[in-house]
């Protein structure tokens, strides 16, 4: 019951549509995801409502400081991963499901390196891990990269991270007809008519090989810290 959080403190990197894409693309490897929409945009939310029941799928919104424990303690009965979709913002809520969290993906666009949110969160993580001995794991996934960026550029800005200690996601999120599709239509890339989105089969494709990537990052049975203590006096759930 992995909870993996999606973090950036600047809004427009692409942070909602990264978390959308693992959900859908769990969801229809077979696991019952729960995603907790804590951006205020409410943008999973919305395309929820569009789409309708969607399986294995349940979005919690009108997420508070106090409700969100509680959601994660109730929902982990049915529950094989939990998607914190977080707003573009370093404020309470970020740092409270940060604290919960068992990994935090900080997108970052691929294309421009406006990497200032993602160096925010980074940051707040070394903090926590200095004042509050939470040592929680986090990667770097690089979003809407176009096929402009070379895959020289690529590998320079990954060496640039790794340089620096943060993991990088070997898998970038491109910049993709589909991906914007979803939160007009609904429904996953699995039922998306090929007719409205271009490349479809690229883009499953590109969704599916992030996901696999945050399984291997993330498997379903993991051991989680009961000693692990939030600063706010919670502890992980």
């Amino acid at each position: 019951m992995p909870v993996i959080s999606f973090a950036n403190a600047k809004g427009g990197a692409g942070k909602t549509t990264a978390a959308l894409l693992l959900a859908t693309e769990l969801a229809q490897q077979g696991y019952r995801i729960t995603v907790i929409d804590a951006d205020p945009q409410r943008w999973i939310t919305q395309w929820k409502e569009i789409s309708g029941p969607v399986r294995n799928i349940e979005v919690i919104s009108e997420i508070t400081i106090a409700s969100l424990q509680c959601h994660l303690r109730e929902m982990a009965s049915r529950t094989d991963y939990f998607i914190i979709d977080l707003a573009g913002a370093r404020d309470a809520l970020v740092t409270t499901a940060i604290g919960l969290s068992d990994h935090v993906m900080i997108p970052v666009q691929g294309s421009a390196m406006d990497a200032k949110g993602g160096a925010q969160i980074l940051d707040l993580l070394a903090l926590m891990k200095e004042k509050a001995n939470l040592d929680i794991a986090h990667s770097v996934v690089l979003t809407r990269v176009t096929s402009m960026v070379t895959t020289k550029a690529l590998l320079a800005i990954k060496g640039l991270l790794a340089s620096r200690g943060v993991n990088v996601l070997d898998t970038p999120i491109g910049e993709r007809i589909a991906f914007k599709e979803l939160f007009e239509t609904g429904g996953t890339l699995h039922t998306l008519d090929p007719q409205k989105a271009g490349n479809l089969e690229k883009a499953r494709d590109n969704a599916l090989s992030f996901a696999q990537e945050v399984m291997r990052l993330m498997p379903v049975r993991i051991i989680r810290s009961t000693s692990r203590v939030f600063p706010f006096g919670r502890r992980a759930a």
